[in-house]
């Protein structure tokens, strides 16, 4: 009888072991699953510039994702292609108006500032173009996007590998968007590296944020654009 009780008792041993690793690798798999799920759900709304250009629009508004900005004021390749490709919808007509959104959590460091200072010398008039100060993440923009600016269709402008997060959770949010492909040149390898790296927990986090709808962006009066 005792050799009976040690046989069940390695047997439950194994099978917690073998329940625990099985467990472990689901857990370590489940956020690659979620990225290539959202990649594959939202790619049908992801087009390149010139099919943009081409194509007729609905969304009168272009987000802009903020990225870094150095003390210079100068734009991060990133954030200038951004702008870019949002100045160029805007003449080319697609657009009426563009929103940049980023962070401005200290008084020496004003991403909107810089984005709009860009697109105004690029010819758009300063009256179209909103900066949004309140952008410190991808979350809070789409948030604020709605919330504040009243806005509920946009065409989202951010590189490639952001595009599905950001349109994961600007179209959680309420907001019917598409989005355009910023990609306008090869960047520092080091800077790709970086951002993808990052991607990943930030999706994961993305769908926790949606979710629980916070932590809660900074809010404030309606301002809408259209």
């Amino acid at each position: 009888m005792v050799a009976r009780f040690r046989s069940q008792k390695r047997y439950w041993l194994s099978a917690l072991l073998i329940g625990a690793v099985v467990c472990s690798a689901l857990a370590a798999y489940a956020p690659f699953a979620w990225r290539d799920w959202v990649t594959n759900r939202y790619s049908p709304y992801i087009s390149t510039l010139d099919t943009a250009l081409d194509a007729p629009h609905d969304e009168r508004v272009a987000i802009v994702f903020g990225a870094r900005v150095y003390s210079s004021g100068r734009l991060s390749a990133m954030l200038r292609d951004r702008v870019d490709t949002a100045v160029a919808l805007y003449h080319a007509g697609k657009v009426d108006k563009i929103l940049v959104s980023g962070d401005n959590s200290t008084p020496e460091y004003n991403e909107p500032a810089a984005m709009m200072a860009h697109a105004v010398a690029q010819g758009v008039p300063a009256q179209d173009v909103q900066p949004d100060y309140g952008g410190r993440r991808t979350y809070d923009t789409c948030f604020r996007a709605g919330a504040i600016f009243q806005v509920d269709e946009a065409i989202l402008v951010t590189q490639e590998f952001h595009l599905p997060r950001a349109l994961f959770t600007c179209r959680a949010l309420g907001i019917d968007a598409v989005g355009v492909i910023a990609d306008r040149r090869p960047y520092d390898p080091r800077s790709v590296a970086w951002s993808e790296s990052r991607e990943l927990p930030a999706l994961v986090m993305a769908l926790f944020d949606v979710v629980r709808r916070a932590p809660a962006p900074v809010l404030g009066e309606p301002i809408p654009l259209l």
